[in-house]
């Protein structure tokens, strides 16, 4: 615990404004009331309540950067004024000796021990390193049925307080510019905690944490990894495909959080955030995720994430890369299913390129992933509730993008009109020439099929139907149901989709982690235990959000976060100077100890 300690010089005062925002905030999230319930009836001194625990350190986050009781400690007893202490039952007369600061403060200590007591699945002593056998099994206990319980309530608590200033902003019209896209992420949360000792035979204090390696790295970082959702969008490119379109302006929040043990339950947890969201009805677009998601099982990411009505943007390792597999006799070539009779050449132009052929294409590989597009099937019916979208064969349809002698044998195409198809062909007019069929490759059959045609029954799927559909997840075809996209891998359209939203994730981690307020410091956050860091970096999340929507606003509108919200300066709730809530706290804990 941090000994209580003074800098008058640096007691200034905090506006009741700002105190009334931030609980009201609080008050919105729901969380302090949920506390209050799941402590109701449990044994001991009920101390400082949660809702002043929690507003002191939402208020040490926005005025210091940093979420410790210490600071939490200096605010509410030392800078807040008479009104402010009234809605949170703090005394008006500040400590006044050493010996009721150590006091003041062991009682915000044990409020807050009260909350993450009551939220841990597995209790243990995180003052000193257990013996690995011990701590094994306290960690064992998150991963029960129970256990499991006990985090996601945890999980849901700490992202209902994130969602707050999304729900605000949704409710005041700041979103109308976002068309739903989401970038996902996890990055890492290094605790000051060592990691176990082979030496002693001791386990971290930190006895769920582990390495989080990131893309590219060697090294891991000890601690946790935050799944973050960012609002994003997509830079669609204009008719000549060079000029990204304008994109309506609206603030880019953090979408949801969740803290949990590095490489364990990544696909769950970005499920478990867009299934939060989903309760928002927000816009639903393009879901960007980096090669960590790919590589999930498709039961815990693709197939949820495509049912909830999102399409994917998917990156690839370098030995996942060219063919991947087939569905209904369409080749599925990097995550888009194609003609069955696609040149090998363009099938397997990616194949075994590393990631830095990838990054800087060379001119062989641009062309070859050009040559590609007419080859893929064209999409005939959008996802339904289900996630099942309808493809149809190249050659089919109005709007033909190959010539196939099969499908013609086939299927033959009925004219539109009588009379013989016109032999002029208006060579000015851009759509004319890509509309005849000498400007479109021609699919090469094999020549035993043009001397022996064979069956349809005995030739794929794809080119005898008008259409086929590939479900969610694919009817239990792994490849398919975990490589698919919804954007041709490498094209325009993929770059003016995955790096945008990609480049939101990075830049929702920047602001995060830089300035007085750092979440990759373990400093700013001290206390440990997942549950007590899960409750501190849900704070901090919150402040980063709304200090992003009061820029937003300022920037766009000129207002603040105050008058625009409508965030009263009296919070909702607020106990009046009788209530019991409203008054300094008797003795209600054991004795501080003796201060010398």
């Amino acid at each position: 615990m941090l000994r209580p300690r003074l800098r008058p010089g640096r007691l200034t005062e905090i506006p009741d404004s700002k105190v009334g925002q931030l609980l009201s905030v609080l008050d919105r999230s729901g969380l302090p009331q949920r506390l209050e319930e799941l402590l109701d009836g449990r044994p001991g001194p009920p101390g400082v309540r949660p809702r002043t625990v929690l507003a002191g350190l939402m208020l040490a986050v926005y005025y210091t950067g940093r979420a410790t009781v210490a600071e939490a400690w200096r605010i509410l007893h030392f800078r807040l004024r008479p009104t402010a202490r009234v809605w949170l039952g703090i005394p008006q007369a500040p400590p006044g000796s050493a010996r009721e600061c150590v006091a003041a403060s062991r009682r915000l200590y044990r409020g807050l021990d009260r909350i993450t007591t009551v939220l841990d699945p597995a209790r243990c002593d995180r003052r000193r390193r257990l013996p690995q056998a011990d701590a094994d099994a306290h960690a064992a206990a998150w991963d029960t049925p129970a256990g499991r319980q006990a985090a996601g309530r945890l999980q849901k608590l700490a992202n209902d307080l994130v969602l707050t200033p999304v729900r605000i902003a949704q409710q005041r019209g700041h979103l109308r510019g976002w068309r739903g896209d989401i970038g996902v992420d996890a990055t890492a949360i290094p605790v000051l905690a060592k990691p176990d000792s082979e030496f002693s035979g001791t386990a971290s204090v930190e006895i769920t944490a582990g390495l989080h390696f990131s893309g590219g790295s060697d090294e891991g970082v000890f601690g946790y990894s935050a799944t973050f959702l960012v609002a994003a969008h997509t830079r669609p490119a204009h008719v000549t495909g060079t000029t990204p379109a304008k994109t309506t302006a609206y603030p880019q929040l953090c979408l949801g959080l969740v803290l949990d043990t590095p490489t364990v339950r990544t696909g769950p947890n970005a499920i478990t955030l867009l299934r939060q969201l989903d309760e928002l009805q927000l816009p639903k677009g393009t879901c960007a995720a980096d090669r960590a998601y790919t590589g999930c099982s498709p039961q815990h990411f693709q197939v949820p994430a495509r049912r909830l009505g999102y399409r994917l943007a998917l990156d690839y390792k370098v030995k996942e890369r060219g063919l991947q597999g087939t569905w209904q006799g369409a080749l599925l070539v990097d995550g888009s299913l194609a003609c069955p009779r696609m040149p090998t050449a363009l099938v397997e132009a990616t194949h075994g390129a590393d990631d830095k052929a990838v990054r800087i294409r060379s001119d062989e590989l641009k062309e070859a992933i050009a040559q590609r597009r007419p080859y893929f099937l064209k999409l005939k019916e959008s996802a339904d509730a289900r996630g099942t979208v309808r493809l149809q064969c190249p050659a089919a349809g109005p709007s033909p993008s190959v010539n196939c002698p099969r499908r013609n044998r086939l299927r033959p195409n009925q004219p539109r009109s009588s009379g013989p198809p016109p032999t002029v062909v208006n060579l000015a007019d851009t759509r004319s020439r890509a509309a005849h069929p000498a400007a479109r490759p021609t699919v090469q059959l094999p020549d035993n099929e043009w001397l022996d045609l064979p069956p349809q029954e005995d030739l794929p799927a794809v080119c005898g139907a008008s259409a086929i559909s590939v479900p969610a997840d694919a009817r239990g075809d792994l490849k398919t149901a975990k490589y698919r996209q919804d954007t041709h891998y490498l094209s325009p359209t993929w770059d003016h989709t995955y790096k945008p939203i990609r480049s939101h994730n990075e830049g929702i981690n920047g602001r995060l982690k830089s300035g007085d307020m750092d979440i990759g410091n373990p400093k700013h956050r001290p206390a440990p235990g997942q549950v007590t860091q899960t409750l501190l970096i849900a704070i901090m999340t919150t402040i980063g959000n709304l200090d992003i929507l009061e820029t937003w606003l300022y920037q766009h509108t000129g207002a603040t976060l105050d008058n625009d919200t409508g965030l009263s300066r009296e919070p909702h709730g607020t106990p009046g100077p009788d209530h019991p809530a409203a008054q300094p706290p008797g003795n209600t804990g054991r004795p501080p100890p003796r201060v010398t």
